[in-house]
């Protein structure tokens, strides 16, 4: 008997270059949509947070529906995460009282937690793994608490780190300039590289978010929220048009018969 392979398709995009140009701009655009409809709409975080819940889900559902990759559909539901994370996470941090150091711990063990459990049913949390209904389920829960997490600790690296939303957006993007480093000169696991990674560029896009809409007085530039965001989409947009986007593939072995 002799054990061969076959390439399975994944539904989520390779991981190239532009997959993380979109990512950073999808985080902010997350960031400026969220803080227009809580704050330039006066919706409130809790309401916000409904509101953005109810379409992560819709968009969830459809994703795991869909038949193979479906890149404007796949990213429609990666703005709904990161625009979901930063009402969550302005939620928890301020409506709910627990600050952004204890926000940012407990979605750091949630998250934690949804990847132990990933990893012990399926035995691996790559991305490139991500073709079959629970395995996009645990996929899309790892998203939204990392999206989550990022948001908060974007703020707390701001606010409570004092660094502002000039400084946190350098410290994480010095962050991401290691993780680059590491993944080029290393043999560092790269599934571990993409998960630091796509954390990292969560709290990067909230600060670069929170640098273009807060008030002058706050260290931002008080731009128009929704301006902001129409921008930063048609940026998305455009970047979806020029950049290919092909689906992640793996091998998958299979038994054959000599």
């Amino acid at each position: 008997m002799n054990r061969g392979s076959k390439i399975s398709t994944s539904k989520v995009p390779e991981v190239t270059l532009g997959f993380w140009i979109i990512k950073i701009a999808a985080t902010t655009l997350g960031e400026t949509g969220g803080d227009s409809v809580t704050m330039t709409l006066n919706w409130g975080y809790l309401a916000g947070t409904i509101l953005f819940l109810c379409l992560l889900i819709a968009l969830v559902t459809a994703q795991i529906l869909a038949k193979k990759f479906r890149p404007f559909l796949y990213w429609m539901t990666i703005v709904a995460s990161t625009t979901f994370g930063t009402t969550m996470a302005d939620f928890a941090d301020r409506s709910l009282g627990i600050g952004y150091t204890g926000g940012s711990a407990l979605l750091l063990v949630c998250l934690m937690a949804v990847l132990a459990v990933w990893y012990r049913s399926q035995g691996t949390i790559s991305v490139n793994t991500v073709s079959t209904p629970k395995v996009e389920a645990f996929y899309w829960a790892a998203i939204t608490f990392s999206q989550t997490l990022g948001t908060a600790l974007g703020d707390w690296m701001a606010d409570t780190g004092g660094l502002g939303y000039k400084g946190g957006a350098l410290v994480f993007g010095a962050g991401l300039m290691v993780i680059a480093a590491l993944y080029f000169r290393t043999k560092i696991s790269r599934v571990g590289l993409f998960w630091a990674a796509f954390i990292l560029t969560r709290p990067l896009g909230a600060t670069v978010g929170d640098f273009l809409d807060k008030p002058i007085d706050h260290g931002g530039l008080n731009l128009s929220r929704p301006l902001a965001s129409v921008v930063i989409a048609l940026f998305i947009l455009v970047c979806l048009l020029v950049m290919p986007q092909r689906a992640g593939q793996h091998p998958i072995q299979r038994q054959s018969k000599s």
